[in-house]
């Protein structure tokens, strides 16, 4: 496995379990924010760290439409 292969596999198992630690949805998984919200933080700044990256990943899978990539997070959650 690449460097990169690697990153992107971490990456991804963050995103399993990260939750929005503040505003308006507060609580929430990273991959459950609404696109425009995401966009908003795009426009405004991202958050600084780890936080940041994770939101732009969210961000660039929910523009090329590949939202349902979550959905195996999704339902392991239920």
């Amino acid at each position: 496995m690449s460097m990169n292969e690697e990153v992107a596999r971490k990456d991804w198992e963050k995103l399993r379990d990260w939750k929005m630690p503040f505003g308006k949805f507060a609580g929430r998984h990273l991959y459950e924010l609404p696109a425009e919200y995401l966009c908003w933080f795009e426009q405004k700044g991202w958050p600084e760290g780890e936080l940041g990256k994770l939101l732009r990943i969210v961000l660039e899978a929910k523009r090329e439409g590949a939202d349902e990539a979550f959905d195996v997070f999704r339902r392991q959650g239920k």
